[in-house]
C-alpha cells in the first residue's frame, strides 16, 4: 500500500510538471492566385525603384544619343512610362478607372519634373500595381478580359505576367543609362 502511494504521489508530481500539450496550429491557408503571383511580381519594385534612385537628378532627363540610340525616351521618360503602365494595367486588373492621371501612358504624366515628384509616382504606382496583382483569384484569374490595348483578349492572370516583364524591361534599359553614366546599379554593388 506504502508503494503504491509514493507510485501516485510521484506520478501526480510530474503529472503537474508536465506542460499540457499544446493545441494544434492551424496550418497556413494556401496562397490565393494573386497572392502568389505577387510573390513574384514584388521582385520588380525591390530592383527598379532602387535603380530609379540611384540616377542623379540633373540626369534624369538624360538619354543617349549615339548609334541606335537616337530618339529613344529619357531615363526619367523610362521611370515615368512604367509607372503610367503599372497604374493603367493595375486598374484594367481591378475593373476601375484609373487613380490618377497618367498623361500619355508613352511618356508618362508631363507635370512631374522633379526626381523626387517622379520617384513618388513611380513608388505610388507599384504599391497599386501590386494591390491589383494580388487580386486576381483562381476564380477570375484565367477568365478572358478585354485587351486594354486593342484587339482580342487577355487574361488576368496574363496582365499580371506582363506587368512583371514590361517592369523588367526597361530595368535593363534603366541600367545600361546608369553605367553609361558610371554608376553601378545598387541590385549589382556587392
Amino acid at each position: 500500500m506504502r508503494a503504491t502511494a509514493l507510485f501516485l504521489t510521484l506520478g501526480l508530481s510530474l503529472a503537474a510538471q508536465t506542460p499540457a500539450p499544446k493545441p494544434p496550429v492551424p496550418a497556413a491557408a494556401e496562397p490565393t492566385l494573386g497572392g502568389a503571383m505577387d510573390g513574384t511580381y514584388q521582385w520588380v519594385p525591390a530592383q527598379f525603384i532602387p535603380a530609379a534612385e540611384a540616377m542623379p537628378e540633373d540626369k534624369y532627363d538624360w538619354a543617349p544619343t549615339q548609334g541606335e540610340f537616337k530618339g529613344v525616351r529619357t531615363f526619367a521618360q523610362q521611370v515615368k512610362h512604367v509607372a503610367a503602365a503599372n497604374y493603367f494595367l493595375g486598374s484594367t486588373l481591378l475593373a476601375e478607372k484609373c487613380p490618377v492621371e497618367i498623361g500619355n501612358p508613352e511618356m508618362g504624366p508631363d507635370n512631374l519634373k522633379t526626381k523626387a515628384e517622379i520617384v513618388a509616382f513611380l513608388k505610388a504606382s507599384f504599391e497599386y500595381a501590386r494591390k491589383a496583382v494580388q487580386s486576381i483569384t483562381a476564380k477570375h484569374g484565367t477568365k478572358a478580359v478585354k485587351n486594354p490595348f486593342g484587339q482580342g483578349n487577355l487574361t488576368p492572370a496574363g496582365i499580371a505576367t506582363l506587368l512583371a516583364f514590361h517592369g523588367m524591361d526597361h530595368y535593363g534599359q534603366m541600367v545600361v543609362y546608369l553605367r553609361m553614366n558610371g554608376i553601378i546599379p545598387p541590385a549589382s554593388r556587392k
